[in-house]
């Protein structure tokens, strides 16, 4: 059974950092590229990064570049999103997510092939 497992989220004031990690079990990291998304309360789930299965590619939603970068480790199966400057906005659940194509993370939520539950982020001003 595939398996994402995210876990980093919490409580932060507007300006400060976390950390999102996602542990993968039951597949071949290396042959899926990552992404993470976020849903906010009353709004529609939204890709917010992407990597592809080597690493070489990124991907990243204009609300939240130059504040957060995804990388990968496929040798121990992890995905990670590092967060800084975090704001209000940025409050929602953060999903992992793998797909065989990038395009489908870079694109939208349509399609993807596995996804975590979630790890809530609140961000308080």
């Amino acid at each position: 059974q595939v398996q994402l497992v995210e876990s980093g989220g919490g409580l932060v004031q507007a300006g400060g950092s976390l950390r999102l990690s996602c542990a993968a079990s039951g597949l071949t990291l290396s042959s899926y590229a990552m992404g993470w998304f976020r849903q906010a309360p009353g709004k529609e789930r939204e890709s917010v990064a992407g990597i592809s299965w080597s690493g070489g590619s990124t991907y990243y939603a204009d609300s939240v570049k130059g504040r957060f970068t995804i990388s990968r480790d496929n040798a121990y199966n992890m995905v990670y999103l590092q967060m800084n400057s975090l704001n209000p906005e940025d409050t929602a659940v953060y999903y992992c997510a793998a797909d065989l194509n990038l395009g489908e993370i870079t694109r939208g939520s349509y399609g993807i092939d596995y996804w975590g539950r979630g790890t809530a982020v609140t961000v308080s001003s």
